[in-house]
């Protein structure tokens, strides 16, 4: 009853928020209608000055608005075709990425030959970039991999027909670059599904994942992984020879993987493994004890931006099978004696 009483009065006062009067919203009203009137006295070149100024002093929001009118007012201007790549710097400036892809592929459309198309093409593979991002991806460490690469592949596809439309263009050694990055993501990605397909027990489905990985993506640091993902995959299936025979691959290329031991001997896990130290055993006295299925995650080992970014922690390098990163964590904070800020911001979910 209660709960139904503060629903009522919530949403009543939620509807009386829509009537009510607003002191300066007339004044509002007049005072753009007398920006607009200044702005049709104002000369195309007086118009485009006043932009610069905006862009100078990083007002992104009177830039887009003062960027629209200008295109209203002088379409077919000295400054139209500039003022719309104008455009798309301030909307991907301002962190609208979609208003920054949907204005480069309008000018895209319009001006096909114009001589900077190029710079369209590099900033909505830019925007892609950036939607593959979360909110607080810069203040809170994220694995890229784990999130849907939908866009990684928008972004990738971008930069390609930027590369083959404009081999010589200024963007294109950044361009090459980024795909190099977006290439080690997709592929990451593909060990992050088969490690998930190994939880739910869809082994087939992990051997594909690994397998599409070593054909399509050669070079990047997954493919350790990926022929790991293989020969457990095959094992659990039964398939012992395709299972020796992806060892031998990988003890070939990859001799200090950590799922190989000292001998070069593949470290099989069993389709049941318990996991003793799960909290659910824990509280159940053991009588509870989840399966800990196959994990690997190598890129401290073969990914020079996670090695570094692992030496700064002084964490030491994956030593086994299965994902030990929690515990390196928490090796790495019983060692200091310290936590740090993040660790006590997030109660200890974070460190």
């Amino acid at each position: 009853m209660r709960v139904a009483i503060f629903s009522a009065v919530f949403f009543c006062l939620l509807a009386g928020c829509s009537w009510m009067p607003f002191v300066d919203s007339e004044e509002e009203k007049e005072a753009e209608r007398q920006r607009q009137e200044e702005l049709k006295t104002l000369t195309e070149k007086e118009f485009y000055d006043r932009i610069q100024r905006n862009l100078r002093s990083k007002n992104w929001t009177d830039a887009i608005t003062n960027l629209q009118s200008f295109e209203a007012q002088f379409p077919f201007g000295n400054y139209a075709e500039q003022a719309q790549l104008e455009l798309i710097y301030v909307y991907f400036e301002s962190l609208d990425y979609e208003a920054a892809s949907a204005a480069a592929d309008r000018f895209i459309r319009l001006h096909p030959r114009h001589p900077n198309v190029d710079y369209a093409y590099y900033i909505k593979g830019l925007a892609a970039i950036s939607q593959t991002k979360g909110l607080f991806t810069n203040f809170i460490p994220t694995d890229e991999s784990r999130r849907d690469p939908g866009e990684a592949r928008q972004a990738f596809a971008i930069f390609t027909e930027l590369l083959n439309r404009f081999p010589n263009s200024a963007y294109a050694a950044d361009a090459r670059q980024r795909m190099l990055h977006l290439r080690n993501l997709l592929a990451r990605h593909e060990i992050q599904v088969a490690n998930y397909y190994f939880k739910r027990g869809a082994y087939l489905a992990a051997v594909n994942r690994g397998r599409y990985v070593v054909e399509n993506f050669q070079q990047t640091p997954a493919v350790p992984d990926a022929l790991a993902v293989m020969a457990q995959g095959y094992h659990l299936l039964g398939l012992n020879d395709l299972a020796e025979n992806t060892v031998q691959v990988l003890a070939a290329n990859y001799a200090n993987h950590p799922a190989l031991d000292e001998q070069g001997q593949f470290k099989y896990s069993p389709a049941n493994l318990k996991d003793d130290k799960h909290w659910m055993s824990k509280v159940t006295l053991g009588y509870y004890k989840p399966e800990k299925p196959p994990h690997f995650d190598s890129r401290k080992l073969y990914n020079p931006i996670d090695r570094h970014v692992a030496e700064l922690r002084n964490e030491m390098p994956v030593s086994s099978s299965v994902d030990t990163t929690d515990k390196a964590r928490a090796d790495t904070s019983q060692g200091s004696g310290k936590r740090s800020w993040l660790s006590r911001l997030t109660f200890g979910l974070l460190d």
